[in-house]
C-alpha cells in the first residue's frame, strides 16, 4: 500500500491492480490502514466492529463492502458464517478476514507459508482471467461476491440432505425429531437473512453502476451474481416452508400417538375400575348382604372381578384400544 500514495508518485506501473489480503487483523494494523488512507471516523468504527450485515457504503474515494460467506458443518448441522471487510481506493483493494476461513470456505492456515501456498494455487489465481481484470478493480469485488454467493449452494445442499433425514426420522416415530426441526429451521433462517442482505448489496452496486461509470460488461457480471442470489433465496425459502410442513406433520403424528396412548390408559383404567367397584360394594359389610354369609360368596366376588375384567379387555381389543 505504501507504493500507492495519493498522487501515485511512487508507482511506476499503470493499469495494475493491487490486492492486499489480511488473514488475521489486529487493532494496530487496522489503525495503520485508517491513518494511511485517512478514513472517515464512521468507517473506522465499522472496521473495528465485526458481526455486521452485508452492505456497501462509499466514503469519498473509498468504497467499503461487507461480505458474508457461508460454510455448512455437517457434523454439527450448523451453518458457519464468515465476515469480510473490503476497502477499495483507486486501484488498491484491501481484504480483511474477520473469521477463520477465506471467502471460499478454506480454513486460514496458521503458518505464513500455508497462506502463500493458498494464493499461489492455480485454482485461485486470477491473473489468467485478464478479460475480467481489465474491467478495473471493481471486478475483484464482484469476483469475491460471486465466490461468496456460490458458497451458499453447498450449504443449501447440506441443509436439504438433513431435511430429508428429518423426514425419515419423523415417520419412524423418533421423539427427538421436533428439536432437530427447530434447530435446522434456525440455520435456514440465518441463511435467508444473510442472503437477503447480500441481495440488497448487489442491488446497491447495480444502482451505483451508472453514477460511477462501471463498464457494461461488469454490470452483466453483477447481473449473473444477482441471478445466483435469487436462486439461493428461492431454495432457502422452499426449505423453510418444507421444514414448517414437516413440523406440522410431526405434531399431527405425535398427537395421534398420544391419542393411542390415552386409549390404552383409559382401557386399563376401566379394567381396573371394575374389580375395584365390586370390592368396594362387598367391602361395606352390611348385615342384609346374603353373600357375606354364603360359603361361595368370596369366590363369587373374585369371579365377578376376573370375569368383568376379561370381558372389558376383549371389548377393548375388538375396538383396537388395547
Amino acid at each position: 500500500m505504501s507504493a500507492h500514495t495519493a498522487d501515485r508518485s511512487d508507482s511506476d506501473s499503470t493499469g495494475t491492480i493491487t490486492q492486499v489480503v489480511i488473514p488475521r487483523s489486529t487493532p494496530e494494523l487496522l489503525a495503520d490502514i485508517a491513518s494511511f488512507w485517512d478514513l472517515h471516523p464512521v468507517l473506522v468504527d465499522d472496521l473495528f466492529h465485526a458481526n455486521q450485515r452485508a452492505k456497501v457504503e462509499r466514503y469519498g474515494e473509498v468504497l467499503f463492502v461487507v461480505l458474508k460467506s457461508a460454510v455448512y458443518i455437517d457434523a454439527k448441522e450448523e451453518v458457519e458464517f464468515n465476515e469480510f471487510h473490503l476497502l477499495m481506493k483507486d486501484d488498491v483493494l484491501v481484504i480483511i478476514c474477520q473469521g477463520d476461513r477465506f471467502i471460499d470456505g478454506t480454513p486460514i492456515p496458521d503458518e505464513t507459508s500455508g497462506v502463500e501456498e493458498y494464493f499461489t494455487n492455480e485454482k485461485r489465481s486470477w491473473t489468467k482471467d485478464r478479460d475480467l481484470l481489465a474491467l478495473g478493480p471493481e471486478a475483484l469485488i464482484y469476483r469475491l461476491l460471486d465466490t461468496a454467493v456460490d458458497g451458499y449452494f453447498p450449504v443449501l445442499d447440506g441443509l436439504q440432505d438433513d431435511k430429508d433425514g428429518i423426514e425419515r426420522q419423523v415417520f419412524s416415530g423418533d421423539t427427538a425429531a421436533a428439536e432437530r426441526i427447530y434447530l435446522l429451521s434456525q440455520e435456514v433462517i440465518d441463511v435467508l437473512h444473510n442472503s437477503t442482505h447480500l441481495n440488497r448489496l448487489t442491488q446497491a452496486l447495480g444502482n451505483g453502476a451508472a453514477k460511477y461509470a462501471i463498464p457494461d460488461d461488469l454490470r452483466a457480471y453483477l447481473d449473473d451474481v444477482t441471478d445466483h442470489l435469487t436462486r439461493v433465496l428461492a431454495e432457502a425459502g422452499e426449505l423453510r416452508e418444507s421444514l414448517s410442513q414437516i413440523l406440522n406433520v410431526n405434531s399431527t403424528l405425535v398427537a395421534q400417538r398420544q391419542n393411542e396412548d390415552m386409549k390404552k390408559i383409559s382401557g386399563w383404567a376401566a379394567i381396573l375400575f371394575a374389580p375395584t367397584l365390586i370390592g368396594a360394594i362387598y367391602g361395606m359389610n352390611f348385615d342384609d348382604m346374603p353373600e357375606l354369609h354364603w360359603a361361595f360368596g368370596y369366590p363369587m366376588a373374585l369371579g365377578l372381578m376376573l370375569g368383568l375384567g376379561v370381558v372389558l379387555y376383549v371389548v377393548f381389543r375388538v375396538k383396537k384400544w388395547m
